[in-house]
């Protein structure tokens, strides 16, 4: 009788044990798979300047290390999204950002890119100026979030017939005063801790989310234009295309604290000139930040 009485008891709390398991188990899947979701996409802010570290704290010697994703490869097409409900941005706003864009192709300055290459082989060589697109359109809410950065770069595609490509970029600038949120917590705003960010959504819809500079503590100095506004938003302007270039997927060029090619060297300029510039492309003089270069361990503005 015990022999039969053993198995009777033993297999109903097997059961037992298995049912409370699995729901354990679910949930340890679940919150893993969210975990590795929110890791894929997260967001690369450009820090305010006085919440960031510094160059030569983030620097050393800690050079870029390869994450196996893809770079932007070949030449990347950029495209400009003009947000302005209300049209409050300065005269030459426009006019200088489109400038930059079709400056800084083939400089010193996007050369540094060319040493971070994928293991498809490909290098991050060159960028054009692909077209742009003035939205008047109302802001949904205020402050602005994530998703209607990513919204407004859908409405832009339909609206030109545009594409998503890994070698093609959106940077969405908003008009002066207009606050920016990652996400309904207004933990991480234009207005409390970034001046800009880059990211993606789908499998390859590369974005710039690009608050008006000068409305945030975005200053890196006086610029060379005569519009200060567009000189600080251009500084950060590149800043985030250099990024994108070399971590479009945000799974390629970091270093071994998550820091990318522009933070490394975030507001380090160098020597700048009686203009206010420390770079003249095509005969145009900008102020930019500095980019990490493997090749020397450090900050520079022309290639390896």
């Amino acid at each position: 009788m015990k022999k039969r009485v053993l198995p009777i008891l033993v297999l109903p709390m097997l059961l037992l044990a298995f049912l409370a398991a699995a729901p354990l188990s679910a949930s340890a899947a679940t919150t893993s798979s969210t975990s590795q979701l929110t890791k894929h996409h997260r967001v690369h802010f450009f820090k305010h300047g006085s919440q960031h570290k510094g160059a030569s704290q983030l620097a050393g010697s800690n050079d870029l290390n390869y994450g196996g994703g893809p770079v932007m490869g070949g030449t990347t097409n950029v495209y400009a999204i003009f947000w302005e409900p209300t049209g409050n941005v300065s005269s030459t706003y426009h006019g200088l950002i489109q400038r930059y864009f079709g400056d800084v192709g083939g400089t010193g300055l996007y050369n540094i890119n060319t040493q971070y290459t994928d293991s498809s082989g490909n290098v991050p060589s060159n960028t054009q100026f692909a077209g742009s697109w003035t939205d008047n359109s109302p802001y949904p809410e205020s402050p602005l979030l994530d998703s209607d950065i990513q919204n407004e770069v859908s409405q832009a595609q339909s609206a030109n017939g545009w594409s998503s490509s890994i070698d093609n970029i959106f940077f969405v600038f908003t008009e002066a005063g207009q606050d920016l949120c990652f996400d309904s917590s207004q933990s991480q705003c234009a207005s409390n801790a970034f001046c800009a960010y880059h990211s993606y959504f789908g499998s390859n819809t590369i974005y710039a989310a690009m608050p008006y500079a000068a409305s945030f503590s975005c200053n890196g100095g006086q610029g060379p234009n005569g519009d200060q506004a567009a000189d600080e938003t251009i500084n950060v302007t590149s800043h985030e295309q250099m990024e994108a270039a070399t971590d479009p997927l945000l799974n390629a060029w970091t270093d071994s604290s998550g820091q990318e090619i522009g933070d490394k060297c975030a507001w380090n300029f160098g020597a700048t000139n009686a203009d206010g510039s420390n770079v003249n492309y095509n005969g145009d003089p900008y102020l930019l930040q500095q980019e990490w270069d493997n090749n020397i361990s450090g900050c520079a503005l022309t290639g390896p």
